[in-house]
């Protein structure tokens, strides 16, 4: 079949209606509304780009280019059908690749639908590779791969080990889940909400700015240990932790007993503790040896939320470190978005530390 030469370009408004016409063609079911197909139009986070074949337009592709880290995703990928097999796909994929790079991005990942034999050919022609697979993905209960690639050169991902993904289950409950992680790629630890919540009473600093508190480092560490595996720490301070985010002064009193009873845990199980400033070397290190690392991390370059979050780090490289996220926002984002998530080394310092007091921490487990 005869390529069809087309001009690729940005999306704008006027080709709204084309865009919807498209789409209704494309798919039946699993569609993206005009009202939301507008929204992307504008997005800054989204790549939206059309394909046009004399003056008409004939495809579109969209990309989300998650806030703070180096992933991105191929959120659609759609050309009629009169111009299927004419390359029109696969130059709007190239087009895409193109521009996510220039936006910083290394990693591009997708899911597509298992019995679309045609559009997993295309990705796997263009170097995509199956890293993962959704049950009951679409509307129809049809499965999906999710397939990734590197998009930017001497980039390129494998994890030393596996570290299987844990979704926390409540909004407080992220340092529990990532530690749950990270005692699972140690020795296959089951994963479950009572295993989150049972760590998370021991763990917890009570309060926090809002709502329940979250989880001390060292009351992380400990419920480890409880658990039979050896911690190290990296902790930057000495002082009570997350006192600059509470006003109430009964809180701070009560914030400043757990951290005082979590220090003296610490000193009686004979945790090693090392008060300093977390580096990337301290997380390279004991990934090398193995070991199992645990992040805090702002949240402020994913979401402006200025909240301190914990995170698994899974791997790191000469650009990246990874890390599973268990935070995934429903309706917004899937478990492809919070898995192995790059963040580029140059935005460590500013995304490993929290708070007005630069609060820097992280802690690794091993057998």
């Amino acid at each position: 079949m005869k390529t069809s030469h087309c001009q690729i370009r940005f999306a704008k408004v006027s080709d709204l209606a084309a865009l919807v016409a498209i789409e209704e063609q494309s798919f039946s079911q699993d569609r993206l509304s005009s009202r939301s197909l507008k929204r992307w139009l504008s997005a800054s986070h989204g790549l939206l780009m059309v394909a046009e074949v004399n003056s008409e337009l004939v495809g579109y592709g969209l990309v989300w280019c998650h806030k703070g880290t180096r992933l991105a995703r191929l959120y659609s990928l759609a050309v009629l059908a009169s111009q299927q097999g004419k390359g029109v796909a696969s130059q709007l994929l190239i087009a895409l690749e193109n521009e996510t790079v220039k936006r910083g991005r290394s990693f591009m990942r997708l899911e597509v639908a298992v019995n679309n034999q045609a559009a997993i050919r295309l990705y796997e022609k263009h170097g995509y590779h199956v890293f993962g697979h959704y049950s009951d993905y679409y509307d129809d209960h049809s499965d999906a791969l999710r397939m990734q690639k590197t998009i930017r050169r001497n980039t390129a991902f494998n994890a030393d080990k596996h570290t299987p993904w844990y979704q926390q289950t409540t909004e407080f409950t992220c340092g529990p889940a990532a530690l749950l992680m990270a005692m699972s790629s140690l020795n296959n630890t089951p994963m479950s909400q009572l295993k989150e919540l049972d760590i998370w009473r021991e763990a917890t600093t009570i309060f926090m700015t809002s709502g329940h508190g979250g989880c001390h480092p060292l009351g992380l560490a400990l419920a480890a240990m409880k658990r039979g595996f050896k911690a190290d720490v990296v902790l930057n301070t000495r002082e009570s932790l997350f006192i600059d985010g509470v006003r109430s002064e009964k809180k701070k009193a009560i914030l400043h007993t757990v951290h005082n009873q979590f220090v003296a845990e610490a000193i009686v199980a004979k945790m090693p503790v090392r008060y300093q400033e977390l580096t990337l070397n301290d997380i390279e290190t004991w990934l090398a040896a193995g070991k199992a690392v645990v992040l805090l991390i702002s949240t402020y370059r994913f979401d402006g939320k200025k909240s301190p979050h914990w995170v698994c780090v899974t791997h790191v490289d000469e650009h990246c470190l990874y890390v599973h996220d268990p935070f995934c926002e429903d309706k917004k984002q899937l478990a492809i978005d919070c898995q192995h998530v790059p963040i580029a080394k140059a935005d460590f310092s500013k995304m490993a530390s929290f708070g007005s007091l630069r609060l820097s921490t992280a802690m690794a487990f091993s057998l």
